[in-house]
């Protein structure tokens, strides 16, 4: 695990929101390096690579070309190595039933989408700061007990 940076990895297939996730990354002070993709089919091909270093972060757009971003999720929650990795979905809206069914299929975080830019930058700072925070900290599921 390398402490110097988060790697995170962004799938959406809108090209001005992945360079909006690119460039608010580069004004946070914390280094990440973030990979993008326009599908889920490529994301989980590159997960899957022995090869690949396994990201700290991964944003699936909610509605997104490929395989679904809930499908995503199930099949990363059934390989371990991918056990300390988040999994961050985001739209501009998602109905409620649907927001339960990530979670119960693994999901993390569940992020609606602002529509400005400042309210983007706002809400991926926050989920950035605190998973920097998690990661440097040393802690995992399995030791984490209760931080006040």
């Amino acid at each position: 695990m390398n402490k110097e940076f988060l790697n995170v990895i962004v799938a959406d297939n809108d090209e001005n929101t992945l360079i909006f996730f690119k460039n608010i990354f580069k004004e946070l002070k914390i280094s990440i390096k973030v990979q993008c993709f326009n599908n889920t089919k490529e994301v989980m091909t590159y997960l899957n690579n022995d090869e690949t270093f396994i990201p700290e972060i991964v944003f699936l757009k909610y509605n997104i070309s490929g395989k679904s971003s809930i499908s995503c999720i199930e099949e990363i929650r059934t390989d371990i190595k991918f056990n300390n990795m988040i999994t961050v979905i985001y739209s501009e809206s998602i109905p409620e039933n649907e927001i339960e069914e990530v979670f119960v299929k693994g999901g993390n975080i569940c992020m609606k989408k602002p529509e400005t830019f400042e309210g983007l930058k706002k809400v991926l700072t926050e989920v950035i700061t605190v998973n920097w925070q998690y990661h440097t900290s040393g802690l995992n599921k399995e030791n984490f007990i209760l931080k006040i």
